[in-house]
C-alpha cells in the first residue's frame, strides 16, 4: 500500500498530515549528487569531463580512464560540517552538525597496445564512490498562529455538540527532522584511447540506496478559556534500494592542448521498497483520562523510480606540465522523473511534471603545479530542479586543494569544499501556512591517498 499521506484516526475524522517528505521531493533527493570524491576531483569542484585522469572523473565521463597510463589505486576520507538555518514566523534557530564518512576507493588498470593498430591503449576501472550522505539534522520552532489540532478527541465526537472544545489558539509549533544514510554507486568502466585525438568510454553503474527520515511534530494549543491541548507526532520513513545505469563518453584532441569531453548518464532505474509508520498521541487539560494514542501498523510498498538523464559538455585547456583550466556544463532534464507502476502513482507524476524543470550547472576548475606540490581550486553553480525556486535556491560552492607527490608511486591528495543554499521545508500542509525556510552551510575536507603502480 502506498504510503499514507492522510490517516483517518478510528473513533473520529481526526486528520494527522504527513511531515515526511512527498513523493516528488524524495525523486529530485534520489537524482542529484552531493560531489563527492577524491580530493583531486573535489578541488577542482568536479569539473573533470575532459581531463580524465581520476577515478571520481570516470565516472563523470568513462573516456578519462583511457587517460591513465599506469594501474593506480586510490582511497578517500572525507568530514562534513553542516550548519542549518531555520526560520519559522520570526523564530530562528542554528543547528549544526558534523559527520565522518569513508567516500571512495578504486582502481584501473591500463594496457598499452604495441604493433601497427590505430587503438593505443585499452583500461579497466572499477570504483566505489559516495553519491550522497542523507545524514543531516535540524530543528523548527515558532507560531504560525493556524491550529492543526483543533478538535478536543473526547468531547468533540461524543454526539453531545453542547460540550464540544475548540482548541484554536496556537501557543507552539515545533517540527524536528532526523535523516540518515547514503546513497553510493559501484562503477565497471572501460576505456580504449585511439591513436592521439580520441579516447572514448562506457561504464555500467550500480547504485545502492538507504534512506531513512523520522519526522516530529509537536503543537501547544488553547481554546481560550483555560483548556489546553498538546500533540504529538511521530512518523518513520525508511526508503532502500537498488538501481542501474549506464554511461558513455568521448573525449577529443583536435590540437595538442585542448581537449574536448561529451558524456551521457542514461537515467538511473532504481527498485525500491519502503515502510512507513506513523504515531500520534494528544493530551487535553481537561480530560483526566489516559492521552489520546494512535499507533499504526507499519505500511509497506514497493515501486520504482526512474531519474533524470544527466547530458555533460566539457573543455579543457593543458598548459602542458604546468597547470590546467577545465570547464563542464550538466544538462539535466528533471521534469522526465517518474514513479512506477504508474497507475498509483498519477498525481505524483502529474505534480513532477508541473514542479520540475530542466536544469543548466556549471562547473570550472584549475589545477598549477610547482615541483612536488600541486595547487588547485574550482566554483559550482547547481541550478534547482523546481519551477518555481528563485536563485537563491541554487547551490553555489568554492573550492580550494593541495597535492603532494612524495614519490613517482605515491601521492597525498587535500581538498576543501564549501557550498550552501536555500531550501524550504513545508510541514505543516495547510492553506495560509507558509514553509519553514532553511539555509544550509557546508564545510567538507577531503583527503587521498594515491598509489600508483
Amino acid at each position: 500500500m502506498k504510503k499514507i499521506l492522510f490517516v483517518i484516526v478510528l473513533i473520529s475524522s481526526f486528520i494527522l498530515k504527513a511531515q515526511t517528505l512527498s513523493y516528488t521531493d524524495e525523486a529530485v533527493l534520489f537524482s542529484t549528487d552531493d560531489n563527492y570524491g577524491t580530493a583531486r576531483y573535489t578541488g577542482l569542484s568536479g569539473a573533470f569531463g575532459a581531463l580524465g585522469g581520476d577515478m571520481t572523473a570516470v565516472d563523470i565521463n568513462p573516456a578519462g580512464l583511457a587517460v591513465f597510463n599506469n594501474a593506480e589505486i586510490s582511497s578517500t576520507l572525507s568530514y562534513r560540517d553542516s550548519d542549518i538555518t531555520t526560520s519559522f514566523y520570526g523564530n530562528t534557530i542554528n543547528n549544526s552538525e558534523d559527520y565522518v564518512r569513508f567516500s571512495q576507493i578504486g582502481g584501473v588498470y591500463a594496457l598499452k597496445i604495441y604493433g601497427d593498430s590505430k587503438f593505443k591503449k585499452i583500461a579497466f576501472g572499477i570504483n566505489y564512490n559516495l553519491i550522497k550522505n542523507f545524514d543531516e539534522n535540524y530543528i523548527v520552532e515558532g507560531n504560525s498562529g493556524v491550529a492543526d489540532f483543533v478538535d478536543d478527541p473526547y468531547l468533540n465526537y461524543d454526539d453531545d455538540e453542547t460540550n464540544n472544545i475548540y482548541y484554536e489558539n496556537v501557543d507552539n509549533q515545533f517540527f524536528g527532522n532526523f535523516t540518515d544514510g547514503t546513497l553510493d554507486r559501484l562503477s565497471f568502466s572501460f576505456a580504449t584511447q585511439y591513436e592521439d585525438i580520441l579516447y572514448v568510454g562506457a561504464s555500467l553503474n550500480f547504485q545502492h540506496l538507504s534512506f531513512y527520515q523520522h519526522a516530529k511534530y509537536e503543537e501547544e494549543n488553547n481554546d481560550g478559556n483555560g483548556n489546553t491541548l498538546r500533540a504529538y507526532t511521530n512518523e518513520y520513513l525508511r526508503t532502500l534500494g537498488n538501481g542501474f545505469n549506464l554511461g558513455i563518453g568521448a573525449i577529443v584532441k583536435p590540437v595538442q592542448n585542448l581537449r574536448l569531453g561529451i558524456s551521457y548518464q542514461f537515467p538511473i532505474r532504481f527498485h525500491i521498497s519502503e515502510r512507513f509508520i506513523e504515531e500520534i498521541t494528544i493530551i487535553v487539560s481537561n480530560n483526566s483520562q489516559e492521552p489520546y494514542k494512535e499507533n499504526y501498523e507499519p505500511n509497506y510498498f514497493d515501486y520504482e523510480i526512474k531519474t533524470s538523464s544527466k547530458l555533460t559538455g566539457s573543455i579543457a585547456y593543458i598548459f602542458g606540465k604546468t597547470g590546467l583550466v577545465s570547464l563542464d556544463y550538466i544538462y539535466q532534464p528533471y521534469n522526465e522523473t517518474k514513479l512506477t507502476p504508474s497507475g498509483e502513482f498519477i498525481d505524483e507524476n502529474q505534480e513532477m511534471s508541473n514542479r520540475l524543470r530542466n536544469t543548466s550547472s556549471f562547473k570550472i576548475g584549475t589545477e598549477w603545479r610547482y615541483n612536488i606540490l600541486s595547487f588547485r581550486g574550482g566554483y559550482r553553480l547547481i541550478q534547482n530542479p523546481y519551477k518555481n525556486a528563485d536563485s537563491s535556491f541554487d547551490l553555489t560552492g568554492y573550492s580550494f586543494g593541495l597535492g603532494v607527490k612524495f614519490t613517482q608511486n605515491l601521492k597525498l591528495d587535500f581538498a576543501y569544499d564549501k557550498y550552501s543554499y536555500s531550501d524550504q521545508y513545508q510541514f505543516l500542509n495547510i492553506d495560509g501556512v507558509e514553509p519553514a525556510k532553511l539555509e544550509h552551510d557546508n564545510n567538507r575536507f577531503t583527503s587521498t591517498l594515491v598509489i600508483n603502480f
